[in-house]
């Protein structure tokens, strides 16, 4: 039990942090990504591409399939869509979209807001209920 509490002391700044980033994302009304499609979604924007399903696969580390079924959803939600290789029309290569960066951009304010109070009061109300 030590071990725990000692773990929770060294993380908790970091945890509390993302805990607020997290509590205030959901509270947004934002669609709700998974950590896959999350993941996915920042190696399109934050790597260089171009992007394939086999490379997301390859990073990920997760099957083409999986890659496939949380492309669907972000497509779905216009973050990212499928574009055909002008040279290779058998390639289909992964694309950003203005609508998944400005929520990228939205959701970036959220870790960079997340020591704010609002989200601490969920904290606060769970401790004393």
């Amino acid at each position: 039990m030590q071990r725990d509490e000692d773990v929770a002391t060294l993380a908790q700044p970091e945890l509390s942090s993302w805990m607020n980033a997290l509590v205030d994302y959901v509270r947004s009304g934002e669609p709700d990504l998974t950590n896959r499609q999350m993941a996915l979604l920042l190696v399109v924007y934050l790597r260089p591409g171009p992007h394939t399903v086999r490379g997301l696969a390859r990073v990920l580390n997760v099957s083409k399939p999986v890659v496939t079924r949380a492309l669907n959803r972000l497509g779905a939600l216009g973050y990212l869509r499928r574009q055909r290789d002008d040279s290779d029309k058998r390639n289909i290569f992964v694309a950003r979209t203005s609508e998944g960066a400005d929520f990228l951009e939205e959701f970036g304010q959220f870790i960079g807001d997340g020591d704010h109070p609002p989200a601490r009061a969920v904290e606060q109300q769970h401790v004393t209920a």
